[in-house]
């Protein structure tokens, strides 16, 4: 457990929770601990879906300025512009559905850190938003290249170009979000998704994640085979064996998997 991000597991549900008070701002320390929360909830075995949070008034409201602001470009470009990457890489890489529960400000590196989830619910008074152009930078966590694919180059553009906050109405019509619920609902309705996977076909689900986010970054033949790589794979599993042996007697919506 981190000073500023913590792994809390229950009912085989891994909570990553930002928590840097005031606004989980994202110094170095605390993208270094995220590394070390995707690699915890990614090797244990217990957990089987991820809910990524930052508590009830904000999810974090970007990266920490205070500590950005005096580097020079050779030790941006040597160091900290790597850290960017791989803290979000770390997350996106998690093998299990993860689903961001967005509650108030999630500005610049914590929209970075949203845009590693799978799915994002976000609260009726959120606003995200790329703002770094107004500090004369771009984003470095992976916002150019995740929004763009998320919601199309022109709204990604439109985005981050102006730097304006977006309120979860908008997000919810552009693709940003998933799904917009009350404010004081964020948390559990992210865990109530999050438990629609605890349970199923884990290996299943980690290749269905790996062929999507693989065959996005290559052209349709690569990606389709990916997929067949993939799915044959999943022939040597004991998830796919006792699935269909249970569709077979039982009929759909019945199996019991092991993970295995």
């Amino acid at each position: 457990m981190g000073e500023f991000v913590r792994v809390e597991v229950e009912d085989g549900i891994a909570t990553i929770r930002l928590d840097r008070p005031k606004m989980n701002a994202l110094n170095a320390q605390m993208q270094r601990e995220l590394i070390d929360a995707a690699r915890q909830v990614t090797q244990d075995e217990a957990v089987g879906a991820v809910v990524l949070y930052g508590g009830a008034r904000v999810f974090a409201a970007g990266a920490d300025i205070k500590e950005m602001a005096p580097m020079s470009y050779a030790e941006m470009s040597a160091g900290h512009s790597r850290l960017l990457q791989d803290f979000a890489k770390a997350l996106a890489a998690i093998p299990k559905p993860v689903i961001a529960a967005i509650t108030g400000y999630a500005l610049g590196g914590g929209l970075e850190v949203a845009l590693t989830a799978d799915f994002r619910v976000a609260g009726e008074g959120a606003k995200v938003g790329q703002p770094e152009i107004q500090l004369g930078i771009i984003p470095g966590a992976g916002g150019t290249q995740r929004l763009a694919r998320l919601v199309g180059p022109s709204k990604a553009k439109d985005l981050i170009f102006s730097g304006r906050h977006v309120a979860a109405g908008e997000a919810l019509a552009i693709g940003l979000v998933d799904r917009v619920v009350p404010d004081d609902a964020v948390y559990a309705a992210a865990k109530e998704w999050a438990a629609t996977f605890v349970g199923g076909p884990a290996i299943a689900l980690r290749a269905a994640k790996q062929a999507i986010d693989r065959g996005l970054e290559a052209d349709l033949d690569t990606g389709l085979e990916i997929e067949r790589t993939q799915f044959a794979a999943l022939f040597a599993t004991e998830d796919q064996a006792s699935g269909m042996k249970s569709f077979l007697e039982e009929g759909p919506g019945k199996a019991t998997f092991t993970g295995r």
